[in-house]
């Protein structure tokens, strides 16, 4: 490819405290418009903030889950600018002093790991929410003054896959540290994507746009996908690139001008003179520290290495810590040393039911004794993989045991080959052609009459008695 595509990400996360980041209104989603408001949060003159411990003592444990560097003195700048849902008129963040620096993320691109440079994760405080409707815009300020950070990549991710699957990476770590929902749709987790091309080899990056109004990890990717394709275009064609924010019109699927970029010197940083310089004691630090979970990469290498897991299996059944807890109750429940088939369960039929019914694994309401004992079933061979499915679904919608649900279905597994040889004389005698098949030589035909005679008997035949059973009659 002629030109190299280099993105940076700048990820907004509401944190989960109860309170504000400066105030002691409630952070509760939902609530009526402009009513988890106080004078500190509406910027009333004479209010004083105060910054919350529990927020302070989040970003920490986000900032080492990452690698980065705690500063020891951190500070709050006003960041100036105007408009309607911010109403200070400064946003309380962080400029040259900030919470930390130099982290990284590993991802894996075709199959290679790659490092992720994290330039900085600081702390801020949210802004309202505007409300456009047919002639009017509505604010509501009950979103003001939630305790926010920004985690901001370095420019190393080279398409919109990798933007991609950095954003999943991330939020299956943060997800772990249980510090925020990561809900999009609440607003909880943003992102702003900064996106320029330049020619192969060069050093220099190229003029960039940074993209707003993605909702979605695939709206991110689909939103850079075109930026790319638009960016490429206005190079080949000698038009001038300006440096601009963007935003990503999903109806159309295209990205819209919207206006033109600020830079630091626009915003007039200068130290917040409400709040004192913090210093980060090395103490508090390392409490933390001890107090971090396993996290998605290493509770995967824990997986391959203790249950003998793929490591493709492993992560998906990590991808997110409820998920891992479940299924780890699941393995060590299970019998013997060789854990794939409840792990071929989990990632098959269990969590299929659980996309059926839109819910997590770890939601699917199942007795594991009772997912374990309809596993026994099958492999006694006592009822077929078919019809273990059923009884899956049944268990998880009531309090019955396997045994009685395989009882009251009748699906107890017909292997007597007085049963199953009429039914195979009755497949045969209608199937000639599959039967010519066979005996030419094509083991395709074998399956399919294994499959009629499997339809026949409402799946309760023992597949693998009448493909010997058939396999004895023809030859």
């Amino acid at each position: 490819m002629k030109y190299q595509t280099v993105i940076g990400l700048e990820v907004h996360l509401q944190l989960n405290t109860k309170t504000k980041a400066f105030c002691g209104c409630s952070t509760d989603f939902g609530k009526a418009p402009n009513s988890n408001v106080c004078p500190v949060c509406l910027g009333f003159p004479g209010s004083l903030p105060v910054y919350n411990r529990e927020a302070l003592n989040s970003a920490i444990k986000l900032a080492l889950a990452f690698g980065c560097q705690i500063q020891e003195h951190t500070k709050f700048d006003r960041k100036n600018y105007f408009y309607p849902d911010l109403p200070k008129n400064y946003q309380i963040s962080q400029y040259d002093l900030p919470l930390s620096r130099n982290g990284y993320l590993d991802i894996h691109v075709q199959d290679q790991p790659k490092r992720i440079g994290i330039t900085r994760v600081h702390l801020e405080e949210d802004a309202g929410k505007l409300i456009h409707e047919a002639n009017e815009s509505l604010v509501d300020f009950n979103r003001t003054g939630i305790p926010l950070l920004e985690i901001v990549s370095e420019p190393d991710l080279n398409s919109p896959q990798e933007a991609f699957d950095y954003l999943t990476s991330l939020k299956n770590i943060i997800g772990y540290l249980d510090v925020s929902d990561c809900d999009m749709e609440k607003g909880s987790l943003r992102c702003d994507a900064n996106i320029s091309l330049r020619l192969q080899g060069a050093k220099e990056l190229g003029v960039k746009a940074e993209l707003k109004n993605m909702n979605s990890f695939k709206g991110v990717k689909d939103a850079l996908t075109f930026e790319v394709e638009r960016q490429t275009q206005l190079l080949e064609t000698g038009e001038q690139m300006v440096q601009e924010t963007r935003l990503w019109d999903v109806e159309k699927g295209v990205t819209v001008a919207m206006r033109t970029k600020e830079g630091a010197k626009d915003y007039r940083y200068f130290p917040d003179p409400d709040l004192t310089v913090f210093i980060i004691d090395q103490s508090l630090i390392s409490r933390i520290k001890k107090e971090l979970p396993e996290l998605p990469q290493e509770k995967v290498a824990r997986f391959v290495k203790e249950y003998g897991l793929s490591e493709y299996d492993a992560k998906i059944l990590t991808c997110t810590k409820k998920n891992a807890e479940f299924a780890e109750k699941c393995i060590q429940v299970y019998p013997g040393k060789d854990k794939k088939e409840i792990v071929n369960w989990l990632i098959g039929p269990l969590l299929s039911e659980a996309n059926l019914r839109k819910i997590e694994l770890y939601e699917l309401k199942i007795n594991i004794k009772e997912l374990i004992n309809l596993l026994g079933f099958v492999q006694r061979q006592e009822i077929s993989y078919l019809s273990a499915k059923i009884v899956l679904n049944q268990l998880i919608d009531s309090q019955k045991s396997t045994h009685d649900l395989i009882r009251e279905g009748n699906l107890q597994q017909i292997s007597n080959t007085d049963a199953l040889t009429q039914i195979i004389e009755t497949v045969i005698q209608e199937n000639a052609k599959s039967v010519s098949d066979f005996k030419a030589g094509k083991t395709n035909a074998l399956m399919y009459l294994v499959g009629q005679v499997m339809k026949k008997s409402s799946g309760k035949a023992n597949p693998k008695v009448v493909g010997e059973l058939i396999k004895g009659r023809l030859s």
